[in-house]
């Protein structure tokens, strides 16, 4: 409950400072056609390995259609917590998450979220205690319109297994 209070505020200051509205804070839609191209500054391998029949088929069907504009019909803020085994701790409209290698993973929500802005950070699934230092990506799964890609780093840059919190504002 605390961190959809954190999300709900940090969606409100966003509407508030006028970023949201002005498109600043949107992600633009996916694009497809750049698979396999490096976008994160050399770390990682910047590729998102391909979409199972399965797990497109299991995020089709958890999927709410969105609105000719690109949004859900009502615009909301979802989260999930997920630890670094792939496991989802908790979320808010989060159907699943998975750990597709080492420091990869893929969460779905039940939304499209082609037209949100992702905020990511490392942390722990509890509500006491310190994580390791590192850092995160976040950006839309190809693929699949309601789903995002996590990539998690230890502070040196390497691809490491690191529990993070999602926050999608949509």
């Amino acid at each position: 409950m605390r961190m959809r209070r954190i999300a709900l505020g940090l969606a409100a200051a966003l509407a508030l400072s006028g970023l949201v509205g002005a498109g600043v804070a949107t992600a633009a839609p996916a694009d497809t056609t750049r698979q396999g191209v490096s976008q994160n500054g050399g770390r990682g391998n910047g590729t998102q390995p391909p979409v199972s029949k399965a797990e497109a088929d299991q995020a089709r069907v958890a999927l709410v259609p969105a609105t000719s504009a690109g949004l859900p019909p009502t615009a909301q803020t979802f989260f999930a917590v997920v630890e670094p085994t792939g496991a989802l701790a908790r979320g808010f409209q989060a159907v699943s998450a998975t750990r597709l290698g080492v420091g990869t993973y893929q969460v779905v929500f039940s939304h499209d979220l082609t037209g949100s802005a992702f905020v990511g950070t490392i942390g722990l699934s509890g509500s006491v205690g310190a994580s390791a230092p590192g850092e995160i990506t976040v950006v839309g799964r190809a693929g699949v319109p309601n789903g995002i890609f996590v990539q998690t780093f230890n502070s040196a840059g390497a691809l490491t297994d690191l529990g993070f919190h999602i926050a999608v504002l949509s």
